[in-house]
């Protein structure tokens, strides 16, 4: 009965503009929070891939150093002193590996 009264108020086309405003509302809140979600699975994605990024560097090095002590030559320093330890939730990376 409300609708009914809201059209006899106000008339048709703007009860009807009312109505589709509404619908239009509800499908951009939608869209929006399903944008929402994968913006963060994304953004989790790519936290992801950096940290694999800190990690294969800190490996690389590793390995670059035993293979330099195993031929015999001097492990590049400066390239040491560039690395920084992988921080992953405010921890110093302490592995011993």
């Amino acid at each position: 009965m409300q609708i009914f009264t809201l059209i006899a108020e106000v008339g048709a086309p703007i009860a009807g503009a009312l109505v589709m405003g509404v619908f239009i509302f509800i499908i951009i809140k939608q869209i929006m929070n399903n944008l929402v979600s994968q913006i963060d699975a994304i953004r989790g994605m790519s936290e992801m891939l950096i940290t694999r990024g800190k990690v294969m560097n800190n490996d690389i090095i590793r390995i670059d150093t035993s293979v330099s002590a195993a031929l015999g030559l001097a492990p590049d320093l400066q390239r040491l002193a560039r690395a920084e330890n992988f921080v992953e939730d405010g921890t110093i990376d302490a592995r011993r590996d």
